[in-house]
């Protein structure tokens, strides 16, 4: 159950990305979230890492990138439509 879990919280950012790159169009997420998302999975790791659990380490590592992805997309975007 705990390893369907973490691959459906993990996957879950995978549509946003998608949308994000399609669209290059991340203003609307809130960066606050991310960054809540970005240390409680960044702990959720060293803790997974701590306890040599595999699946806690793995699917917040994964989501950790995915979030860091985000992050760095959104920015790119902003960047973006600011020199325009």
């Amino acid at each position: 159950m705990g390893t369907i879990a973490a691959i459906c919280t993990t996957i879950g950012f995978v549509p946003q990305i998608i949308r994000g790159i399609k669209t290059k169009e991340l203003s609307d997420v809130s960066p606050v979230m991310l960054t809540l998302l970005l240390v409680g999975c960044s702990l959720w790791l060293t803790y997974g890492i701590h306890l040599k659990n595999p699946i806690i380490a793995l699917a917040n590592g994964f989501t950790l990138s995915f979030v860091i992805t985000i992050l760095f997309l959104r920015a790119l975007y902003k960047k973006n439509r600011s020199e325009r």
